[in-house]
């Protein structure tokens, strides 16, 4: 081995070894407990990606690599599109050019040579003896690569989709990229005189099996200077010019160092907003990775006064933060809640955001992307955003307009699954007959607007949109307006005309209002879509956040929901593993026939609540919690879908959880650590002890608030923001005539 390779692999072992000291002997810093690699390795869909990225700022990256397994590096991305969406522009470093020396388009790498902070990456490329580093701004990023002496100093950039690349002077690029209909414009500046190449490429398509021409700039360095080749750039979605403006506002000078401490204060500060006490190392690394991931989406695209909006295709001047990048489907339930405890103001600027691309494109947005709206998943659930936001007290947007754009799809939009635009037939029928209807096994489908592979998901679409209404109903009922508050609460309780008592279950129904036979575990086609999404009727058994004492009531009582959601944990799957998640892949984290894995159940286990036997909440969560958000490369049972589950992780090992958005309370739980603080942003304190709290004593014994007791399973917002202090005392058996009398019981109700 050469000295000068013996040497970059003694500096990149003794900055591991450092950041090992780091962790042992300052475990009171927060931000050591993050694990960007936890999730790595998805059970069957897809895995977490090690994001390096300031909280919500949209400069993402992470090496492209199929998981955690693959040993091979593609690129480095310099910013991600979305999550699992894409990403612009691309780097890589490597020795001498495509046509000669030891240049490979995929770079080896060794795990154990890898260090992945939110704020900082580093790698060694083992093949070719490079050490890559980066660090992120808001709007910009920085590379540092350490070549060794002896080698043919060569960086790759390249471009995904469309565009080019020009070289400028001063040794600097720029660059643009088409996706999607818009436009991503880059501007870079390197520390050493370069050598450009600009070519074209011929790039093959595997899942087409096509080829394209691909823009291309090669890079050489003089070999004489021995020193990190850096590369500091910024991303702008206005022009070449804003970038440049982005890079000078962030990083004005060569210093990777300062850029990389000025994160990590940025990420220490974010994250001992939470601070807890007690608990396991590996529970505290999976609390703070779960926070960390929360903070991925939605992205600040404000660049310093300036944002393009793909809403209107505009250019739109304003000093207040723009976001875009949201799952609702997916973050409705615990990552916008959470948000609105953590960060309010910056909720507030997110649902002006939304606001502000409903005026500017005519429809209130359901997953609003960099580029477009995205019709994804089923529901309008961004309804039950702002009415769980309004009734928390967050305010800075026009709800009246926010409003209208909100009944505008609950009235004029297609509740279709994965379809933009206005109403179908089948969306009068459901207006007309309260479900929607559902064809026959067999029955071909008549309805052109119908996505082919998603399917009509009759029973998803009933239910979920009995939750949009009902909280349009509630936001009416806020706002005034009286006529609508009756129609709209009207429509919140049509989920009732798909249950059917013999089955005591959600279940089809046909054109005529005739109940379709169906094996609820399996039928409805890759995914149950003709009925269901992405979950079987088991799951859907219970989509019915908004009244669940209405629910109660549809099964026979308390003791029959009991009897019915215990069983829910204990149902076999009726068929083999293979043959369960050859159709069902998105139901995983199975516990019986509740998935873990998928958002719809994450409510689930905390429903003993509200039928009187809050004890069976604290084991369940717990069990969950142990079993399938373990601190390693499969500690995500689902997709994470960029902080959708583990903010579910996060409220629930801290003891609380909000099971109907919309309604300003909390279910408590079974909490994972001793004390929790919370550093609200009106400056007060809201704690949550547990005392004795340990693996074995989960079960509350008593409860008090504020050092009165306490004998319900849950407390409201109002407590949680004017700093209460909740204190439970745990112990190793359940105490069953804690919380159980009907008085005590969560409200929900549409009546």
């Amino acid at each position: 081995m050469r000295i000068s390779q013996i040497k970059v692999i003694v500096f990149t072992v003794a900055g591991l070894l450092m950041v090992g000291c780091m962790f042992n002997s300052n475990n009171k810093l927060n931000l050591n407990f993050v694990d960007p690699y936890i999730g790595g390795m998805g059970y069957l869909l897809h895995p977490t990606r090690p994001n390096v990225q300031l909280p919500n700022q949209m400069i993402r990256m992470h090496p492209m690599r199929a998981d955690y397994l693959d040993d091979q590096i593609s690129f480095f991305p310099l910013t991600m599109i979305s999550h699992r969406k894409g990403e612009l522009f691309g780097i890589l470093p490597g020795s001498g050019n495509k046509e000669g020396g030891t240049w490979k388009e995929r770079q080896t790498y060794d795990h154990d040579l890898e260090i992945v902070r939110p704020y900082y990456y580093s790698t060694y490329l083992i093949d070719e003896n490079i050490k890559v580093e980066f660090t992120p701004g808001n709007k910009t990023g920085y590379f540092r690569f350490t070549f060794s002496p002896e080698s043919e100093k060569t960086l790759r950039l390249h471009i995904n989709q469309e565009g080019h690349w020009d070289i400028l002077p001063m040794n600097s690029v720029s660059g643009e990229e088409v996706f999607f209909g818009m436009k991503a414009y880059i501007y870079g500046e390197f520390n050493q005189t370069i050598k450009p190449f600009l070519k074209e490429e011929t790039k093959i398509i595997k899942k087409t099996n096509t080829t394209r021409q691909e823009p291309v700039v090669w890079i050489g360095f003089s070999k004489e200077l021995n020193t990190p080749v850096e590369f500091k750039y910024a991303i702008s979605f206005i022009s070449v010019e804003q970038a440049k403006t982005n890079l000078k506002n962030e990083i004005s000078d060569w210093n990777f160092e300062k850029v990389k401490n000025t994160g990590e204060q940025v990420w220490t500060k974010t994250l001992n907003q939470i601070k807890v006490k007690g608990g396991t190392d590996a529970q505290r690394r999976t609390f703070y990775t779960s926070l960390y991931r929360t903070y991925e989406r939605m992205v600040n695209i404000n660049e310093y006064g300036s944002y393009y909006s793909a809403y209107d295709h505009q250019v739109h001047k304003t000093d207040r933060d723009f976001y875009v990048d949201d799952w609702v489907w997916d973050t409705y339930l615990a990552q916008h809640p959470l948000r609105m405890v953590l960060q309010p103001q910056k909720e507030a600027d997110m649902l002006n955001s939304y606001t502000l691309m409903y005026e500017q494109g005519g429809w209130m947005p359901q997953f609003p992307l960099l580029y477009q709206d995205d019709p994804a998943m089923n529901g309008f659930h961004s309804t039950i955003v702002f009415l769980d936001a309004w009734r928390k007290g967050i305010r800075g947007y026009d709800v009246e307009k926010s409003y209208q754009g909100l009944r505008k799809n609950g009235t004029e939009a297609t509740m279709l699954p994965w379809r933009n635009g206005s109403k179908c037939q089948l969306d009068t029928f459901y207006c007309e007959k309260g479900f929607y209807p559902a064809l026959m096994p067999g029955e071909k489908e008549t309805v052109r607007q119908v996505h082919d592979f998603e399917k009509r998901q009759s029973v998803a679409i009933t239910l979920g949109h009995s939750y949009d209404d009902w909280a349009l109903s509630e936001m009416a009922k806020e706002l005034g307006y009286k006529e609508d508050q009756e129609y709209f609460h009207q429509q919140s309780t049509n989920y009732r005309n798909l249950y059917r008592p013999d089955k005591k279950m959600m279940w089809p129904k046909n054109y005529k209002g005739e109940w379709i036979e169906i094996d609820p575990k399996f039928d409805g086609g890759p995914g149950g879509r003709d009925y269901y999404d992405e979950n079987n009727g088991y799951t859907y058994q219970w989509q019915a956040q908004h009244d669940i004492h209405g629910l109660i009531k549809l099964m026979g009582g308390r003791e029959k929901f009991i009897s019915n959601l215990d069983q829910l944990f204990r149902e076999d799957l009726g068929r083999t593993k293979y043959q369960f998640w050859a159709k069902f892949a998105d139901a995983t984290g199975m516990v019986g026939q509740f998935s873990m894995g998928n958002e719809p159940s994450f409510h689930i286990p905390y429903l003993y609540n509200y039928a009187g036997e809050p004890w069976k909440t604290q084991k369940r969560i717990r069990f969950l919690l142990d079993v399938w958000f373990q601190d390693n490369i499969f500690g995500i049972p689902g997709d994470e879908d960029g902080g959708g589950m583990t903010a579910f992780v996060v409220f629930s090992s801290m003891g609380f959880y909000p099971v109907t958005p919309g309604l300003p309370i909390y279910n408590i739980g079974s909490p994972v650590f001793e004390e929790v603080n919370i550093q609200l942003d009106n400056g007060k304190t809201f704690t949550m002890k547990a005392k004795n709290c340990s693996k074995v004593n989960k079960y509350i014994q008593s409860a008090r608030i504020n050092d009165i007791p306490l004998e319900r399973p849950w407390f409201t917002h109002i407590d949680l923001m004017n700093g209460a202090i909740i204190q439970l005392e745990m112990g190793p058996l359940p105490n069953k005539n804690w919380g159980t009398s009907a008085e005590t019981a969560p409200p929900s109700s549409v009546d």
